[in-house]
């Protein structure tokens, strides 16, 4: 069963239906026990990292998404479900993330219109999953003012340049995460989805 993970933030009814069209039937948690039955997570997510990890813990979910994740249960964030896997996010104060991966969630700098909203370009910087099919440089929509700076460069999946080359995807073992919205990406996010939960060990409607 998939999972997609309710914890009071926007856009989980865009990423549910993008899931529906490829097929594939998520049901919606929002318990420890739901997350705990899931035999694959996605961390959906529009929202400020402070009031976001605040409704994680506040719902009892942090502990059991952690621990999944560490069970190597098919894992894939999306935009803030992205950045709350760090360790440290700096929007509405200083906070700390899920930790399950080194790094901080910073503010673009200034000088640079925020937030980064609109079609930028997925540069690929290795081999995963998520691009199977996929041209390198393709283009993807983005809505966010924050950037994870991952302490580890080695799961950087893919970059994107705003003022800066920042990690717009990581990847590490059964563990995704990408800052833009497949949702909104149209055919490329469609596909990435496809490709996530053909590595997940879903069966997708055939494109």
């Amino acid at each position: 069963m998939l999972g997609i993970v309710d914890y009071g933030v926007g856009n989980l009814r865009n990423v549910v239906m993008a899931f529906r069209r490829l097929g594939v039937a998520g049901e919606v948690v929002d318990t420890p026990t739901g997350v705990r039955q899931a035999g694959a997570l996605v961390l959906p997510g529009v929202g400020a990292f402070g009031d976001s990890i605040g409704n994680l813990r506040a719902l009892g979910l942090e502990a059991d998404l952690v621990a999944a994740i560490g069970d190597g249960v098919p894992f894939l964030g999306i935009c803030v479900g992205l950045q709350l896997l760090f360790e440290v996010g700096e929007e509405m104060g200083e906070h700390r993330g899920l930790g399950v991966l080194g790094g901080r969630v910073r503010r673009f700098g200034a000088g640079l219109k925020v937030p980064h909203m609109g079609w930028n370009q997925i540069h690929q910087a290795r081999p995963t999953a998520l691009w199977k099919g996929l041209p390198d440089h393709d283009y993807a929509y983005f809505v966010h003012s924050y950037y994870a700076e991952p302490s580890d460069p080695s799961v950087v999946a893919a970059t994107t340049d705003y003022g800066i080359d920042y990690a717009s995807a990581v990847a590490r073992g059964n563990l995704y995460g990408i800052q833009f919205h497949p949702e909104k990406s149209q055919d490329v996010g469609a596909r990435i989805l496809r490709n996530w939960c053909a590595a997940a060990g879903l069966e997708v409607r055939e494109a």
